[in-house]
């Protein structure tokens, strides 16, 4: 099978959201109206961000997903996306049920394969994704105000926590391990909450490298300072079986790889929140709040700060 072929049979679907897509040197796309383009790329490594046993379905959903969590954290409504692909091998069955996997999500959320490229080598997977978002009402990392309240959807930690265990940190009972597994196999974006939040968040991140390190981004982006309630973090019934172990603390608070929305707003919206929760089936957690200074403490249930020492996921650290 050459590498056109590949691409014809595993890659190539209708894109009538596009003026062009597969099949020429560049894809021609059209903006709506009063929208600007958001922009994203993320990259998947084997061996880095996947093991190389990988379920080739599940892997197809979370290349996709990743990328769609950063619409998410703009407020942008997702559109297009180009991806690049290094294969040891044109495996047809892994091909098959990787590109299902991506298509499959691609569907729920509207978005149009418009192009990209192959080539042999370690396994790599590289989306760049396009999305609209009208021009002032794009969510910012630099727009949270002293006084505003941290928030996050959905729970954190499990998707760090079944990874522990399959680097042999920790040994889960199975049942255990897979109520966790899916968060880290298959995300979930929040591309709905993100477009909800649109003129009610004053800023927004997704987690991608742990809560700290990624609402870290917001603090220097907006010359602000932080605390947290630990207490108050959302968990699932399993990591709270060992939020005593400092392993389960990293996880919570720098484990990484949740997607969820980390969000500030002002206390005067909770009855909006309150109502997009319900509208989107999805719980929503005051977690801290924004105060003056720099930097972010993190209080115990006594009201002690907590020693931190990681805060987050670094690929060159």
């Amino acid at each position: 099978m050459s590498e056109f072929d590949l691409i014809r049979r595993y890659f190539t679907r209708a894109t009538p959201g596009a003026l062009l897509g597969v099949g020429d040197d560049a894809a021609l796309l059209q903006v709506s109206a009063g929208n600007v383009l958001a922009v994203s790329s993320d990259m998947l490594v084997c061996g880095t961000h996947f093991l190389p046993d990988a379920d080739p379905f599940l892997l197809g959903h979370k290349t996709l997903a990743v990328n769609l969590s950063d619409m998410a954290a703009m407020g942008a409504a997702p559109r297009w996306a180009v991806l690049a692909i290094a294969l040891p091998e044109a495996d047809e069955a892994w091909l098959a049920q990787f590109s299902a996997g991506f298509f499959a999500l691609a569907q729920q959320h509207g978005v149009e394969l418009v192009g990209g490229d192959t080539t042999r080598g370690p396994l790599n997977l590289c989306v760049t994704i396009f999305g609209e978002v009208p021009a002032q009402q794009a969510l910012r990392r630099s727009g949270a105000q002293v006084g505003d309240e941290i928030w996050v959807s959905g729970r954190l930690g499990d998707a760090a926590l079944a990874l522990a265990h399959l680097q042999g940190r920790i040994a889960l009972p199975a049942a255990e391990l897979a109520a966790c597994l899916p968060a880290l196999h298959q995300p979930q974006p929040r591309v709905a909450l993100g477009l909800a939040l649109r003129g009610i968040a004053s800023s927004a991140i997704d987690i991608s490298d742990g809560l700290l390190a990624d609402l870290g981004h917001i603090l220097d982006a907006s010359q602000v300072g932080a605390q947290l309630d630990f207490a108050a973090l959302p968990v699932s019934p399993v990591l709270n079986n060992y939020v005593s172990r400092p392993l389960a603390r990293q996880c919570i608070l720098s484990g990484g790889d949740d997607y969820e929305l980390c969000f500030t707003v002002s206390a005067a919206r909770h009855a909006e929140l309150s109502a997009i929760a319900a509208r989107l089936n999805l719980p929503l957690t005051r977690i801290g709040k924004i105060v003056a200074g720099r930097g972010c403490i993190v209080h115990d249930a006594s009201g002690n700060p907590l020693n931190v020492e990681a805060c987050g996921y670094d690929h060159f650290r």
